[in-house]
């Protein structure tokens, strides 16, 4: 269901009653500049309709006028009591001092009626926008204080972190394992190529069933099965092999080479440590040394990962007041129930000291070949208990080595 901001909108509508209001006040009639008079009353009603007279103080003349004179005042200001001799009565006004009424009587009675009006809709906006303003600024932060509800910034922080530490664990043992495969790859075509380099032409004719006369190969220059492959079938043509002949004769090479790879018995001897072989040990050294529980750790970091990565994506509006405010109302479902999966698998990983673990396992896997660079712990370890190395490296490389006997 799409969110519909109701108290956003009576705050609004709140705004701009207030803004009429105030618009409705400034454009309200003002009074005039005015100057204040005495007046001879020379009629009067007991409603106060009266006519009276005045000197113009600009025109310096006597005028007359109907008027609204004061009913509440004094009765000794009224006829006949205030002037016995005349019967008039007294009574003060204003004229406009100012602009083409100039001189003119001013009725404040009845000139104010209309500003009256005016502010009095005014005030009556003004009242009704400073309601609406208050509804809409209460019930929206009732509203933003529900929609927020579930924000859990620390529980956010914490899953990242175990997050971070289970990626990097599986990282660090997906490296060690890495580096296992690359030592022995490079070391196990270096066996290869020795086997190969040690195998004549003749075997050849062998697996050409007859076909290839070893003789020409060797008249050539070429004298293993090592040089043919080097060389190939264009590179064999330099040497003036025929093209037909060097075809079949690298052919012929290649299954050699598959034969021996996977015929070959590669062993390391202790007593003869090069680099290749110095490598291949000091990157089984590391996992050997890692044990087990550093295997376990890296695999369990993987599948928490995994489990902890969706669940942060829907809980990231979950991590600030802001981001849940601004989320939808399916969001904002998603990351309460984010944070409450997370919240079990937190106390999960804490009674299991997971991230203990995790760090244990990534300091295991760093070990290497730096303060020791002829990697001779690695090779007094392996001769202590060799077995254990050609397993592993049968496991990491998925080769069945046998141990020297």
């Amino acid at each position: 269901m799409r969110h519909v901001p109701f108290f956003r909108w009576v705050l609004t509508l709140g705004l701009v009653l207030i803004g009429c209001s105030l618009g409705l006040y400034m454009s309200a009639p003002g009074f005039p500049e005015l100057r204040q008079i005495d007046l001879t009353v020379l009629e009067e009603k007991p409603d106060g309709s009266c006519r009276v007279r005045w000197t113009d103080p600009f025109g310096h003349r006597d005028r007359e006028a109907p008027y609204v004179c004061d009913a509440e005042r004094d009765p000794l200001l009224k006829a006949p009591v205030y002037d016995m001799d005349s019967g008039l009565g007294w009574d003060t006004g204003f004229v406009v001092a100012e602009g083409t009424e100039k001189g003119e009587l001013y009725s404040l009675e009845e000139d104010g009626v209309a500003a009256d009006e005016w502010i009095g809709l005014s005030d009556t906006l003004v009242m009704v926008g400073l309601l609406l303003t208050i509804v809409g600024l209460v019930g929206g932060n009732i509203r933003a204080l529900a929609r927020v509800g579930g924000v859990s910034p620390e529980i956010i922080r914490r899953a990242r972190r175990l997050s971070q530490a289970a990626a990097l664990v599986a990282q660090d043992h997906g490296r060690a394992v890495e580096a296992v495969h690359e030592a022995w790859a490079a070391w196990h075509q270096e066996v290869l190529d020795k086997e190969l380099s040690l195998t004549p032409v003749a075997r050849l004719q062998e697996a050409a069933a007859g076909r290839l006369l070893a003789e020409e190969l060797e008249k050539a220059g070429v004298h293993s099965v090592r040089d043919v492959l080097d060389a190939g079938a264009r590179g064999l043509g330099y040497f003036g092999v025929g093209r037909r002949t060097a075809e079949e004769a690298v052919a012929a090479a290649r299954r050699i080479a598959d034969e021996v790879d996977e015929a070959a018995v590669a062993r390391i001897d202790p007593h003869r440590p090069e680099p290749l072989t110095t490598t291949l040990l000091v990157a089984l050294w590391v996992l050997m040394e890692a044990g087990p529980r550093a295997r376990n750790a890296a695999q369990a970091g993987r599948e928490l990962a995994a489990r902890l990565d969706p669940l942060l994506t829907d809980a990231a509006p979950a991590s600030e007041r802001m981001h849940m405010l601004r989320a939808g109302p399916q969001q904002r479902r998603r990351a309460r129930s984010a944070v409450a999966e997370l919240c079990l698998m937190l106390d999960e990983a804490e009674q299991e000291r997971l991230r203990e673990q995790f760090a244990q396992a990534s300091v295991d896997l760093l070990r290497g070949p730096d303060n020791d660079p002829a990697g001779l712990s690695a090779w007094a370890d392996f001769e202590t208990r060799p077995a254990k190395y050609y397993g592993l490296l049968a496991d990491v490389a998925d080769r069945t080595l046998s141990s020297p006997g």
